[in-house]
């Protein structure tokens, strides 16, 4: 406001011409009335007024001007009116605005689109009747007005004509305040004549203007008319408004539902996924083990041909001998053969094989006793060797068919686990697979459904609409029409009129200049009164058809009135059943919800018995390493008491060989 101020002073005084302290008073203000300049009762100057207009032109810091009883020069402040943009409410009364006033009003409101209320009491407009016109189309041509007093205005019959051919086609005027005019009978039917067409005005003040009391009436049944009709479009379409937020409503439930499923299959995967991989490393755990005990038999199988090998060369060494070392190796080769055999066939009987030892190794002894008298100098070198043979021979057999039997018994359970745990995996999978098939079929089947019923629904509105547009069109088409009709019929009759009223003053200047001939012009006059009289009649009788015409098409008006009313009844119905079959689809949707989450306590169930089956696996496969651990023990065991019974057995063996005559015999020598 102190910028708008500052404009004023340098614009007054680029004029040469001191500012109006009154109105540098109402510009300094304080806060409180920065959004309302007031310079009614002013006495404006011609140079203030050419400012104002000229800062009134762009955006001015208030949104009300009053500026009543100040005596303007409207032209030049009405002309920066045209392009302001911030002022909502102009004050005009009392400035007694004539001709030029009223022309600048009328290109005030064709040009400017943010003045809402507009007061022009005591101004008397409606004394110039040109002037009055052009406010009348810049009024029909203005579509953000919304009030207009226009009270002690001096407005006749003629200008409420006017004002009501400009309410015809304006569509934002709601108050309008007529009262203390000269608007009569013929005025109020105008204004009445206009509700019918203007569904907008719901305010009409039209007291003190000599109105019969049946036209008032009929004037306050139809602005109850206008605004039942926009209670009912408005609730229209709050209805419709609610109704589009809830179909909304239910679309972003229902994908947040589908989202929220999909997370839950997604996390169901990765809980799988998991699974897997424990059960992957848990298999290459095992397959590990696997390798180190393959590792194991790889190692001992080397040891095996190293000992093949230091056999070899023993071997070869013992050949050297000569024959009858050979022939005692043969046999001694034949019963440690013999010995290994019963070993393999038999592991449980031990006892058995030791007393076939036993056997064997007496009837070696009996053989060698024989020969004992040819090897005596050979059979110390040969005992030695013949002794570690013996011993390790035996432990290459034991250990390699113990640890055959082992693999492969640790083999065939591995396989079988692993065909049972691969069977277990593939059908849990089957399973889930198709239950989230079935589950993502179902869901897309019902989206497809929820889809295709919006689509009717938006259709059927849509269809509603359009049918709603038509009527209202083909209803202000008719009234268009009727109201055409009415204007060209007052037209015709005020030219029938204007002519007559034109001959008859001709026919009185004659009559003047021919005073002479009384008595002829008399009897002519009489008998042209008596044609003028018959021309009345006809032209009353004339009028009485129009009016009867003017009634009949109320009555067509009455009646689309109520086949609307009917009509808008219908659509409030079939609103009300869409309503209805909306409550159903979301019940239905409810029972879909219900579905989705006994699916999901079936996802779950199966999830825990997919982690108990997991765990139950899980001990078995630990009970199948202590199983294992067992064998090993077994084994080693079985090892010791072996490698107890050779050496046994060989401390048997020299106990017998130092016992026997053929020893103390050499022992002797």
């Amino acid at each position: 406001m102190e910028q708008f101020g500052r404009e004023y002073t340098r614009l007054c005084a680029a004029a040469g011409a001191a500012p109006q302290e009154a109105v540098l008073r109402r510009l300094r203000e304080p806060d409180g009335a920065r959004d309302h300049l007031d310079l009614a009762a002013q006495s404006l100057s011609l140079q203030t007024c050419s400012a104002l207009g000229r800062l009134l032109s762009g955006a001015a810091p208030f949104a009300a001007l009053a500026l009543g009883d100040c005596g303007l020069s409207v032209r030049l402040l009405l002309h920066g009116l045209c392009s302001n943009t911030t002022v909502k409410s102009l004050d005009l009364k009392g400035n007694n605005l004539r001709t030029m006033g009223a022309e600048a009003l009328g290109k005030l409101l064709r040009q400017n689109k943010s003045i809402r209320s507009l007061t022009l009491e005591w101004n008397s407009l409606g004394m110039w009747e040109e002037g009055f016109s052009f406010f009348c189309h810049g009024l029909r041509a203005n579509n953000c007005l919304q009030r207009l007093d226009l009270r002690n205005n001096q407005i006749n019959h003629q200008g409420a004509g006017q004002l009501a051919m400009a309410l015809t086609q304006n569509t934002s005027l709601q108050e309008l305040d007529l009262r203390w005019n000269n608007i009569g009978l013929l005025g109020g039917r105008a204004l009445l004549n206009c509700l019918h067409s203007n569904k907008t005005l719901k305010r009409l003040e039209l007291a003190g203007n000599n109105v019969p009391g049946d036209i008032l009436k009929a004037v306050e049944q139809a602005l109850d008319h206008n605004q039942d009709r926009e209670a009912i479009l408005s609730e229209a379409q709050n209805q419709v408004n609610i109704l589009s937020k809830e179909v909304l409503s239910l679309k972003d439930e229902k994908n947040r539902q589908f989202m929220d499923f999909v997370d839950t299959v997604d996390k169901q995967k990765e809980e799988k996924a998991r699974s897997e991989r424990m059960s992957t490393a848990r298999v290459s755990q095992l397959q590990e083990a696997l390798d180190e005990q393959y590792s194991i038999m790889n190692s001992l199988k080397t040891k095996l041909q190293m000992t093949e090998a230091a056999l070899a060369l023993s071997e070869q060494k013992v050949r050297n001998l000569g024959e009858l070392l050979n022939a005692m190796r043969q046999e001694q080769n034949s019963v440690a053969e013999c010995h290994f055999r019963q070993l393999q066939q038999q592991k449980q009987e031990g006892t058995d094989r030791e007393g076939k030892l036993l056997h064997d190794l007496s009837a070696a002894g009996e053989k060698n006793l024989l020969l004992r008298n040819q090897v005596d100098e050979l059979e110390r070198k040969c005992k030695v060797q013949q002794d570690q043979l013996f011993q390790v021979k035996q432990d290459l057999t034991n250990t390699t068919a113990e640890l055959k039997l082992r693999a492969m018994q640790a083999e065939e359970r591995l396989e079988m686990e692993k065909r049972r745990f691969k069977q277990s995996l593939e059908d849990m999978e089957s399973l889930r697979v198709k239950e989230v098939d079935r589950m993502t079929q179902h869901l897309e089947a019902s989206e497809r459904s929820m889809h295709s019923r919006i689509q009717r629904l938006e259709s059927v509105r849509i269809s509603l609409e359009e049918e709603l547009s038509q009527v209202k069109a083909a209803a202000l088409t008719e009234r268009g029409q009727a109201e055409e009709e009415l204007i060209k019929v007052r037209s015709q009759a005020r030219l029938e009129e204007q002519q007559r009223l034109e001959h008859l003053k001709e026919k009185l200047q004659l009559m003047t200049e021919s005073r002479d001939e009384a008595q002829n012009c008399c009897l002519k006059q009489k008998e042209m009164v008596a044609e003028a009289q018959a021309k009345a009649k006809q032209l009353s009788l004339y009028a009485d058809g129009l009016r009867r015409r003017l009634d009949e098409l109320q009555q067509d008006l009455d009646s689309k009135e109520e086949e609307k009313v009917t009509e808008l009844n219908k659509v409030k119905v079939e609103l009300q059943a869409q309503i209805g079959h909306l409550e159903a689809e979301r019940a239905a949707q409810d029972g879909l919800r219900e579905k989705i989450a006994a699916l999901e306590r079936q996802l779950k169930a199966l999830s825990s018995n997919h982690r108990e089956a997991l765990l139950d696996k899980e001990g078995e496969i630990s009970l199948l390493l202590e199983k294992l651990r067992m064998k090993e023990a077994e084994i080693s065991r079985v090892r010791e008491e072996e490698a107890q019974r050779a050496s046994f057995l060989q401390n048997a063996i020299m106990a017998y060989v130092q016992g026997s005559p053929l020893g103390s015999h050499s022992s002797r020598k």
